[in-house]
């Protein structure tokens, strides 16, 4: 018979025992399970940051090309050769252009125009940009207004009574409608700006914004690069001449034959594009993403005092995640 004194028998202890374990087991789940969460995160977050990486890098290389694209020296016409930018027989530089490029698993579809094919709202006339928004459907007396009250933004206060006047009245104009801030009293910073100034419609705005810029740093408008809405709003601009435009453009004649012609536009047009670029890249990758940007450019560092003399451009402005135009929404061609 078996002894019942040899068995072995459990203490209440042993249930504390037990239960400690299984609290432990399931602490080390829990840990477990929220390790390989973060695992899990931590290797998204990777992925995004390798591709905003990549992009980054893209984008670097377009501006690059384009910057040596428009600043490299070409060869003038009829002359063997390459003569230095600023060589009187050399060809100025294009105001426009597009290229695309493959590098590592991505193509690349570049598009680029001078800024001055654009309005600066800080060196515009009150007259273009009157004109302009009349152009974009306003009644000419509220164009008037809305130019006004761009003047009236970036005029800086002086010593002068009636200046002094005039800016006391915009500034209560502001206060009248509610607004907790003053004029800025300085050229603008972006174009997004604009839905500061007060008595501007934002449909207006909206559709102004495209054609508008403050990096080109000119008064004078790109005739031979500019949207037809701007050349609309040049004072002086006639029906045959935008046909002579035109023709033009769509022969790419030299720049110079048609430049005389310009000389009734008073002083506002010219067929020279200037240093600033509004570039567009758009990156196609292989497995199908992809991603724009649009970023502006000072070139021609190199050709002036700068401080800047090693690097082939500044960055003066730059976007991801546009909205391409239609161009460039289709897929790049294959690179050569």
């Amino acid at each position: 018979m078996r002894n019942t004194h040899d068995a072995p028998h459990q203490t209440p202890s042993d249930g504390f025992i037990l239960i400690a374990v299984l609290g432990i087991l399931a602490a080390l789940a829990t840990l477990a399970s929220i390790f390989s969460i973060y695992l899990a995160n931590t290797a998204v977050f990777l992925s995004l940051n390798d591709n905003t990486i990549q992009s980054e890098a893209l984008v670097f290389a377009s501006l690059e090309l384009t910057a040596y694209e428009v600043s490299a020296p070409k060869p003038a016409a009829n002359l063997p050769g390459a003569p230095p930018r600023g060589d009187a027989n050399s060809p100025p530089p294009p105001t426009h252009g597009n290229f695309n490029f493959r590098l590592g698993r991505a193509i690349v579809a570049v598009n680029f125009i001078s800024e001055a094919a654009q309005i600066d709202l800080n060196f515009a006339t009150s007259q273009v940009v009157a004109n302009f928004f009349a152009v974009l459907g306003a009644q000419r007396q509220e164009a008037e207004q809305y130019a006004e009250r761009i003047d009236g933004w970036t005029t800086r206060p002086r010593a002068q009574s009636t200046f002094v006047a005039a800016q006391d009245n915009e500034e209560a104009l502001y206060r009248a409608a509610g607004r907790n801030y003053s004029p800025r009293g300085a050229p603008f910073a972006h174009t997004d700006e604009l839905s500061l100034v007060i008595g501007l419609p934002p449909a207006l705005i909206e559709r102004a914004k495209p054609f508008l810029t403050v990096y080109s740093g000119k008064s004078q408008i790109d005739v031979l690069d500019a949207a037809p809405e701007v050349l609309a709003a040049i004072p002086g601009m006639t029906p045959n001449l935008l046909s002579a435009l035109a023709e033009a453009r769509r022969t790419a004649a030299d720049p110079q034959s048609i430049s005389g012609a310009l000389n009734a536009l008073q002083g506002v047009a010219t067929v020279e594009g200037g240093d600033t670029y509004r570039v567009q890249v758009h990156i196609r990758y292989d497995n199908g993403r992809q991603e724009a940007s649009e970023v502006v450019i000072l070139t021609g560092l190199t050709d002036k005092p700068s401080g800047l003399t090693d690097k082939p451009y500044r960055v003066l402005y730059w976007r991801d995640g546009v909205d391409v135009s239609s161009d460039l929404a289709q897929p790049p061609p294959r690179p050569r």
